[in-house]
């Protein structure tokens, strides 16, 4: 049998978490509900300085001794994800939990409609932030023989959906990133795992997609199949802290779809 006792397996009270797209949408969410659950040493990354000093004040504003940090950076370089990680370890502690929660602007849109040109950011602005993340963040989490990252994608990684050929390739290849990582840093107490929602009510990404009339009728169709009721970041971030947690601790390599029942 395994030895397990000498995996750093630190609570949610006691981490120092470090979530990627963490100033808006879901990852901002997560943020809160971190707060709610005890954590006291939260980073932010994002692209725009203000609305990151804007989330990281707003962290700090839900409880005392909340330390929340803004590191902006482009998770796209790996010499910015490097970065990240030395700033966040220096201000607040080794990097406990990666969450990368980053979201490509994009419409759907049907192959033989997308410009050639528009491909490869299509799937490096989606695919690469959370591979760069990870791999600045994996050698400490080694050392300390433990540590947690969770990456979001979509059920477009599993689920073939008119429209999301590229991004779905890019999903997908988030989803098998996570599961060979997971397999490789496990021996080091490491868990990996990913988290692919379908639409995400009360986004900016939700509103994007329904607000174009292509996507609005192909995506309204999904909305009907969602008998549980179409996912909001809350869902999210609830599935998020419990991955996140030592409840899951004997839990990696997974792929979970929070979509309320369209895909089931």
């Amino acid at each position: 049998m395994t030895d397990t006792s000498a995996i750093h397996l630190p609570t949610l009270t006691d981490a120092t978490v470090c979530i990627t797209g963490g100033t808006s949408g879901v990852g901002l969410q997560v943020a809160r509900q971190l707060v709610a659950a005890g954590t006291q040493r939260i980073a932010l990354i994002g692209r725009n300085t203000e609305r990151g000093e804007r989330a990281a004040e707003e962290i700090r504003s839900l409880a005392p001794g909340i330390w929340a940090l803004f590191v902006s950076a482009d998770a796209n370089d790996p010499d910015d994800a490097a970065r990240v990680i030395t700033e966040v370890t220096s201000s607040l502690g080794a990097v406990d939990i990666l969450i990368n929660s980053t979201a490509a602007a994009y419409t759907p849109r049907l192959l033989h409609d997308t410009n050639p040109a528009d491909l490869p950011g299509m799937l490096m602005q989606q695919a690469l932030g959370p591979m760069n993340m990870s791999r600045a963040a994996l050698p400490g989490m080694r050392e300390r023989r433990g540590g947690v990252i969770i990456n979001v994608a979509s059920d477009a990684a599993k689920h073939p959906t008119p429209g999301e050929t590229v991004i779905g390739a890019a999903m997908a290849a988030i989803v098998m990133f996570s599961r060979t990582l997971a397999m490789e840093a496990k021996r080091d107490g490491v868990r990996v795992n990913a988290v692919t929602p379908s639409l995400i009510a009360n986004t900016g990404s939700f509103e994007r997609v329904m607000g174009d009339p292509f996507s609005a009728k192909l995506f309204a169709k999904a909305t009907k199949q969602a008998a549980l009721g179409v996912a909001e970041p809350e869902d999210l971030a609830e599935l998020i802290l419990f991955l996140a947690s030592p409840a899951a601790r004997r839990i990696t390599g997974q792929v979970v779809s929070p979509n309320g029942g369209i895909s089931a």
